[in-house]
């Protein structure tokens, strides 16, 4: 009789951030993921995340591919799509792809008079929810998704983004 021994390891976060912008003033690694990771605190099993930081026209282009909307978007978040059979835990570990506008991030962050880097932020978590199956199509979906994207902005110590916006 053959026996099955299955060991399940926790596994960190594979976060990979691709820079094709011209943009200076993005933040580094290290905060991508410490947003990544605090969005990510209940998942009990690490996963596989890229971050693609581009310009407006690679934004653009991809917004009316995918969404049949011309203009270049702030983010776009692209969930894993793999083939059905695999085995639940190769599923799960594969969340997904995030492309952030590096000029959209920075102008509405001045629109908002918000710091730049905490629209940053608030922009990960909020592709990485989108990742997690998160929307706000819906007024009581977009109410769950600002909830827990507060919720998660708050232990970073980053203000309600949805508070003076009306």
């Amino acid at each position: 009789m053959t026996r099955r021994v299955t060991t399940v390891v926790q596994m960190p976060l594979d976060l990979e951030v691709q820079r094709v912008s011209a943009s200076t003033d993005i933040p580094g690694d290290e905060r991508f993921q410490l947003w990544v990771d605090t969005a990510l605190a209940e998942k009990k099993d690490g996963c596989t995340l890229v971050i693609r930081i581009v310009d407006e026209p690679e934004a653009r282009c991809l917004n009316r591919d995918f969404r049949d909307k011309d203009y270049a978007t702030n983010v776009l978040s692209f969930p894993a799509e793999l083939p059905d059979g695999l085995p639940d835990e190769i599923r799960q570990s594969q969340l997904g792809d995030l492309l952030i506008c590096a000029p959209v991030v920075a102008s509405e962050a001045r629109e908002q008079s918000r710091p730049e880097v905490d629209h940053w932020a608030h922009l990960t978590i909020h592709g990485v929810l989108h990742l997690l199956g998160y929307d706000h199509e819906q007024v009581e979906d977009a109410e769950v998704m600002e909830s827990l994207e507060t919720e998660i902005l708050a232990k970073l110590g980053v203000s309600d983004p949805y508070l003076d916006m009306g």
